[in-house]
Formats: C-alpha cells, structure tokens, sequence
C-alpha cells in the first residue's frame, strides 16, 4: 500500500483550491476579526525561564561572506553562540510602542503579515553552559524553558535516520502555529509555513557560518516521533525542519522514554478557527517511519536539470564578494519595504542579490526546485521587461521586453509594491516533476526553497543597503504572463527588491552586541 505521501492528488488539491485569483479575492468573505487576534509568542506558564546570555559573540562576518563562503567551522557550541544564532534567526531585534500602550515586535527574519508563527525549540546534549534537555526559545524574553530533561539527541536522530545528528552538540527544531497565520491568510498559510520557516532558515544559515559554526537543514524525518518529542498537538503545531548544530563531539547515549508532556501553554486566542485542509496537507505530506525517511531521502539526492534558455542570454556583471556591512548589522537593520521609491538600482546590485541567494544552501533537499522568474523596472544597464534568471551561466534570459510595472503589481495582488519595485522575483516550479518524484512532501520543499532564496534575497538586499519584501500573488495569472516559457510550472513565491522610501525611525533596539 502506497504511503499517504505518495499520493499526490493531496498537494495537487491543496495547491489548486488554495490559488488566488481576482475573482477568488474579490469574493472572499473573510475579514480580521481582531477579538480573537493570537498572542505573538507561545507561553508556557508553569515552566520557569533560563535566561540567555545577551552578551553574545557578534556576527562580524560580512553579510555577503556568510551567505556564499564556506559552511562554518565544527567548533564546539556554547550557550552564547547558541544564544547568538537564536537571536539572528528568530529573536526580537527591536520594538515599536504606542501611545495606547500597545507594542509591536520586530524579528530577525521576515515573516508573512508580520505573524511569526514560527517557533524554534532546542534538543541539547552537549552545550557547554546549558543542561542536556529539550527546550522551547521564547522570543519575548529572550529564554529557554525546559520540557524535557535529559540527552533526547539520539532520539531525533533515530527519527532522521541520521546517526551523525547525534554526535552534534544541539539541534534546533523548527515548528509552526497555524493558527498565528491562519487567523489572517486562512488555509493558504500552509504555504507560509514554509515560506517563513524558510526565511529564517536562511538568517539561521548566515549566522552558523559567521560564528563559526557547522550546520544544515533536514527536512526528511518521522514527523509523528519529533511532535511527540516537543508535545505538539499536529492539528495546531507542527515539526517543518531540523537544524543539527556544531561540530561533531560526545555522542549522545540512549534516549530516555518520551512521555507524553503535559507542560501548560496560554491559549493564542480566546477561539480558534479550525482549516481543516492544511491540517490535511501537513497529515498527507508526513514520512511514517524510518525506511520512508531513508527512500525520500534518496529521492532527494537528485538536481532537476537547469531550464534550456530558448533564446540568447543577457550577461549579468560579476557580483560583488564583500558588502562592507556585517552580517549582524544587516539583520538589526532589515526590515519589510513598505513603499519602494521606484528609483533603479543597479545591475552590479541586482547580479549580486541573485549570485548570493541562489548558490545553494546545507539541506538535504535537491536544489533547482524553483525557476526565478524576475520583471526588471528600475535597473541600471538592464532594459525594463520579464525575464527568467539562469543561476549556472548567471544570466538573465529575456521573455518580453517593455514597461511591465503595471503587470507586476496586478501579478501581485493588485499591490504597488510589485510594480514600483526595482526587480520583483517570481518563484517557479514544476510540480509535477516535484511531486512525482518526492511526494506530497515535495510540495514542502518547493515552498522551503522558495523561503530560503527569498531571506537569502532579503539579506544580500539589505547588506547593500536597499530593501525587500514579500509578497503574494494571483497564482494563475503570473504563470500565464510568463507563458509560454512558464507554461505547465505553478507559481511559488515572490520577493521585491528596490529602493525603500525613508521614514524617520520609530523604533528601539532590544539588545545590543550583534
């Protein structure tokens, strides 16, 4: 009997019934019902919280140094650096207070609406400074609880079928609420899941590097033994990846019994609405045991071959190496663009955003899932039109020439910003090779890697000092204005880049050193 992974008609049907188009849009009757708005961060009262050091190593390295050099060094990990990848991949970098008293949270890594449902918990063993036990960060007060004691590593690495995992000091497990995306994007937040998870990953990928630290994502596990080990409930939160930390050292000892967990959390809302087609999408898309894992994971190991240019090719000018800004800086300073000024940038920077955010990144998934698909409007030396972006020969293909602002703002939801961005880069993929050869969690992984290039962009942007954002999109319409050459693809992601218009600061930093 197949898997409940392999049969694809479920990613086929959750993509298809979740597309937007302006019809679906404008007849939508869902509206913010602001009474049952979820708290910004998961608490657990009864637990007492371990604070982390804020006295963490900076991330000096420059910006661009971390997203393209070599994969950091198998140093040891200790709880300041553990501390300083949990700040610049999911910590508060700095809030902004009303008058009312009410306050919003910025986070290191962008997150769709604002919504941060992502949540990272720890599975430490060998953390100099910090218990062997699985905890949970919380972001807010910048600290870890403790929901297990005890060296859960081999645990983790049984449910990855990964016996290196369990020689690494920590690994991180990254999870998402829902109902924290949800409550404003309904079913649909099942592609955010990844999309978000993915960008975070990206700040998390950086930093690992800038501090010297060895790390990667795994994304094929038994999904069921890693919620049972942090006591998710998968109708509400599920396990999306895991991060193995630090060079390999003292290898961990049988895992203790995992007992259910009974640790209380303050409900988000005071009632939730239920999506029972994500629910589905994440059930229908989880590896069973660990002979599922070993032959997705193989399913992996493959790259789908580049697209064939169909006409001639538009050289880019060789990316810049080095930014001149810190990795640490650009992640205090990142932000989503809420207006762009239309103004160009240039092909020097648009060449180096893309070489940087497309040169692959530790995971065991297979690269090239996705095709960047760019509308150029405002870049220097290259003429404004639609193009696809060829990582290999790093060249720009064109498809159509002319003023396409107007498109890509309707492509975008009817949003400006798609249109009054210097660039704004559509995600590609052909599902149906994905899903045929990966399942329904291929389906994740497009999604992921979409994620991925979309911080990497955001980052490489913000190293050079313009902005980024990310956006929505009519699923349909784009791959039709990118039709014919996008004919059989679907539509992923996007991200803009451009020029942000500049508004005094409203905001403090919350800590400091990085």
């Amino acid at each position: 009997m197949p898997s409940r992974n392999r049969e694809i008609s479920s990613a086929r049907d959750y993509h298809a019934r979740t597309a937007h188009s302006p019809r679906s849009v404008q007849t939508s009757g869902h509206r913010l019902d602001w009474d049952i708005e979820p708290l910004p961060f998961k608490i657990y009262p009864e637990l007492p919280a371990i604070p982390l050091p804020r006295d963490f190593p900076a991330a000096t390295a420059d910006t661009l140094t971390a997203l393209s050099g070599p994969p950091g060094s198998s140093s040891p990990l200790d709880l300041e650096r553990l501390a300083a990848l949990l700040f610049l991949s999911a910590g508060v970098t700095r809030t902004m207070k009303y008058r009312s008293g009410a306050e919003t949270h910025f986070r290191a890594a962008p997150s769709t609406g604002a919504l941060y449902q992502t949540e990272v918990y720890v599975v430490a063993g060998d953390v100099t400074g910090l218990e062997p036990g699985v905890y949970h960060f919380g972001p807010g007060d910048f600290a870890l609880r403790r929901l297990r004691e005890g060296d859960f590593r081999g645990a983790v690495a049984l449910a990855a079928a990964d016996e290196p995992m369990a020689l690494r000091p920590a690994t991180l497990i990254v999870s998402a609420i829902y109902w924290r995306n949800t409550w404003k994007y309904e079913a649909r937040g099942y592609r955010h899941l990844f999309w978000d998870s993915g960008t975070l990953l990206a700040n998390l990928l950086a930093s690992a590097t800038a501090l010297g630290l060895d790390a990667r994502v795994v994304t094929a596990f038994v999904d069921g033994e890693v919620n049972a080990l942090l006591g998710l409930d998968a109708a509400k939160e599920g396990a999306l990846e895991l991060i193995p930390v630090g060079g390999e050292g003292r290898p961990a000892p049988p895992p203790p019994v995992i007992s259910p967990l009974d640790a209380a959390i303050v409900p988000l809302s005071s009632s939730e609405v239920d999506y029972p087609l994500l629910v589905q999408a994440y059930a229908d898309s989880c590896l069973e045991g660990e002979a599922e894992v070993i032959d997705w994971r193989e399913s992996a190991e493959f790259r789908l071959a580049p697209v064939v240019p169909l006409g001639g090719l538009t050289a880019l000018p060789p990316p810049r190496m080095t930014a001149g800004r810190a990795l640490g800086e650009t992640i205090q300073k990142r932000g989503s663009t809420r207006e762009f000024s239309g103004a160009a940038i240039t092909a020097e920077e648009l060449s180096t955003a893309l070489f940087h955010a497309t040169r692959g990144s530790a995971a065991d998934l297979p690269s090239g899932l996705v095709d960047p698909y760019l509308t150029i409007h405002a870049v220097d030396g290259v003429a404004p039109g639609a193009y696809l972006y060829h990582a290999g020969p790093h060249a720009l293909e064109p498809l159509k020439l002319g003023d396409v602002r107007a498109d890509s703002a309707f492509l975008c939801l009817d949003q400006a910003l798609g249109g009054t961005s210097s660039v704004t880069v559509f995600f590609l993929a052909d599902l149906e090779r994905v899903l045929a050869r990966l399942g329904n969690r291929g389906y994740r992984a497009a999604n992921l890697e979409a994620g991925i290039i979309g911080g990497r962009l955001y980052l490489a942007a913000y190293a050079q000092r313009f902005g980024a954002t990310g956006l929505t999109f009519y699923d349909d319409d784009v791959v039709t204005f990118f039709s014919p050459h996008a004919r059989g693809k679907d539509a992923i992601f996007v991200t803009a880049l451009g020029r942000s218009v500049k508004r005094a600061p409203r905001a403090r930093a919350r800590l400091g050193r990085s």
